[in-house]
């Protein structure tokens, strides 16, 4: 089946409010395509601020993680109702990032999946092999946990508000790109353990994004591959000339 293209820009730590409402602008006004969607995923900060100026735009908004409660005596946690009221659609869970500098784990990513589902929004969870564990022939093998872990207990219809992104460690801000492939053949994977962990359906209709070092001039080769559904961009989001390139080129 025929699944709509997903372009994300995920800005991490970076761009000012001030900064940000000007690069969303940027990218709105420059938008020319409507047979696909696009995610802007500023800081906390910048988050309503952007809706807000995007909200006339079908640029979509999203948040880069959240905490499972509610709320709470949490300091320093977002939480899935704050994103919502905040403008935010879509938000990050499990991003390598996550898990390589704040303790992300199978189990809490699972809890934050359910958090945002909870709260009406739609998550997109990050998964991925590192350098070590792809050449140790286990790329695989990592997905599989990763997927089981953070989507236990879930039954299909949760799991068709769930998006995935595949994105291989070794290839986050290091201009080290998957090949087309290799992109293919992980999407291809994850595909075949959501249907059979859930249903052909899931499988057919959940859109698997690539990040890794997306650019213009590789985002063509790997948007053509059949199993990948669009792509989680990071450095090449934070400039409007080079995230619209990546749009056109999709």
């Amino acid at each position: 089946m025929a699944r709509r293209l997903l372009i994300a820009g995920n800005w991490k730590l970076h761009k000012t409010v001030e900064e940000a409402v000007a690069l969303a602008g940027d990218i709105a006004s420059g938008l020319v395509r409507d047979d696909l969607d696009v995610l802007v995923i500023p800081g906390f900060l910048a988050l309503e601020p952007v809706a807000l100026s995007l909200s006339a735009s079908s640029v979509l908004v999203g948040g880069q993680n959240l905490f499972w409660e509610d709320q709470g005596a949490y300091t320093g946690e977002v939480s899935g109702p704050f994103l919502k009221a905040a403008g935010a659609r879509y938000v990050l869970v499990g991003h390598s990032e996550r898990r390589e500098y704040f303790g992300e784990t199978e189990r809490t990513c699972r809890l934050r999946v359910e958090a945002a589902l909870r709260s009406g929004l739609l998550p997109i969870l990050c998964v991925g092999e590192t350098q070590a564990e792809r050449e140790g022939g286990q790329t695989e093998g990592v997905l599989e946990s990763q997927l089981a872990g953070a989507l236990a207990g879930f039954d299909a219809a949760q799991a068709a508000n769930i998006t995935i992104a595949y994105e291989p460690v070794w290839a986050i801000g290091t201009g080290l790109t998957a090949s087309e492939a290799q992109a293919n053949e992980a999407h291809s994977h994850i595909r075949a353990w959501l249907g059979a962990r859930f249903n052909k359906d899931v499988a057919n209709s959940t859109r698997i994004l690539y990040g890794g070092s997306v650019k213009p001039a590789n985002a063509a080769g790997l948007m053509n591959q059949p199993e990948v559904d669009g792509a989680l961009v990071g450095g090449a989001s934070l400039s409007a000339e080079s995230f619209l390139g990546i749009i056109q080129a999709a």
